[in-house]
């Protein structure tokens, strides 16, 4: 096959949670200008209406649901909705996630902000990964991303205290691998997008202070924050044909954090 043919994701259909802005703003808009349909999914109407209206300024279809990931019935209504319109789904992000509210260490950590991270960033990701399994096992195909962190792999003490963040992206990295071997043998290839720093809403603002962006870049080797639209690439890879014997991986895109 020719190389540039293997991104090529002309009419294929990903879902993409947690849409509405930073990561999955451009993942979305990756999937697009690769060729593919996008069902943008997020609890930000806002947000979510105006990734849609940039899949279909691209020219493909898009469908602007709300999903609340937490929400057992809403993830199950958002695949019955992409595969009732779209007719299958190839690929799936599950991107949705947040970040501990205050850094603190653990003997300081309240059980609702606990409970809060793991709803999104585990449970969610279970929903989804399991709606999304549920038709590709059906299509004997598809392209399963589940988006985790540096801090899946790594403790992130040694720049800020975020247990509960550790703990759920800890819990997607080994989940990735499970499902992966599971589904090996049902052309279902299921791999983790690691992100480091990137410019995005999930840290809270904190990419406005500039002590936090020093601190950080001293942090990283290559020096300095990564703008979100850096993520198209392992994004694409990892939908594409271009990785149709990878699976399991946890590709990490941190700008060498954890060569250290």
């Amino acid at each position: 096959m020719n190389v540039m043919k293997m991104f090529d994701l002309a009419d294929r259909v990903a879902v993409v949670t947690g849409a509405g802005n930073g990561l999955g703003y451009v993942i979305a808009e990756a999937m697009a200008e690769a060729g593919a349909h996008v069902v943008c999914a997020d609890i930000d109407a806002a947000g979510n209406e105006r990734t849609a209206s940039r899949v279909e300024a691209l020219g493909r279809t898009a469908l602007a649901v709300h999903c609340d990931v937490t929400r057992e019935q809403d993830v199950a209504a958002l695949f019955r909705r992409a595969d009732d319109a779209l007719g299958r789904v190839d690929i799936t992000f599950a991107n949705a996630g947040i970040a501990d509210r205050t850094p603190q260490p653990l003997h300081d950590y309240p059980t609702d902000e606990w409970n809060r991270v793991i709803a999104v960033n585990l449970q969610g990701v279970f929903y989804t990964d399991r709606e999304a399994l549920r038709i590709m096992s059906r299509q004997q195909s598809g392209k399963l991303i589940n988006v985790a962190s540096m801090w899946g792999l790594a403790g992130a003490s040694s720049v800020i205290p975020i247990p509960a963040y550790n703990a759920t992206k800890g819990a997607v990295v080994n989940l990735t691998r499970e499902l992966a071997l599971e589904y090996a043998s049902s052309n279902i290839q299921i791999n983790a997008l690691c992100p480091g720093f990137f410019r995005t809403r999930l840290a809270d603002g904190a990419y406005d202070d500039p002590g936090f962006v020093e601190a950080v870049s001293a942090f990283t080797p290559m020096g300095r924050v990564a703008d979100a639209e850096e993520m198209k690439g392992s994004a694409l890879y990892l939908a594409s044909d271009a990785s149709s014997f990878t699976t399991g991986l946890m590709l990490v895109t941190d700008g060498g954090c954890l060569a250290k």
